[in-house]
C-alpha cells in the first residue's frame, strides 16, 4: 500500500519524479540558474580563512577589516539567494 502523495502544485515538477538527479548535474544546474550564490559562498569562506589567520597572526586591525568584509559577503550571498527565490517565483507564475 502506496503512502500518503505530495501535494500537486502547479508549474513545479520535482526532480523525483523526473528520474534520480546525479549531484554533480544538480549541483551543475543550480549553479547555471544562480551563479552569484556559489560566488559568494567562496568569497565568504575566503574572507573568513584569511581574518582567522590575520587574527592568529595577531594583526588586529587587519582581521577586523576582514571580518567587516566577510559581513558584507554574507550580505551579498544572502542577497543573491533571495534573488534566485524571487526569480524562480516569477519564472512559475502564469502569465
Amino acid at each position: 500500500m502506496a503512502g500518503p502523495q505530495p501535494p500537486v502544485i502547479e508549474g513545479f515538477v520535482p526532480t523525483a519524479r523526473l528520474g534520480r538527479e546525479e549531484f554533480s548535474s544538480k549541483f551543475m544546474r543550480k549553479v547555471r540558474e544562480n551563479p552569484f550564490v556559489p560566488i559568494g559562498c567562496l568569497a565568504t569562506a575566503g574572507v573568513l580563512t584569511f581574518g582567522l589567520i590575520a587574527f592568529k597572526q595577531g594583526k588586529t586591525r587587519q582581521s577586523q577589516l576582514l571580518m567587516r568584509a566577510r559581513i558584507l559577503s554574507q550580505g551579498f550571498t544572502v542577497a543573491a539567494i533571495m534573488v534566485g527565490v524571487v526569480m524562480a517565483a516569477m519564472k512559475t507564475q502564469p502569465k
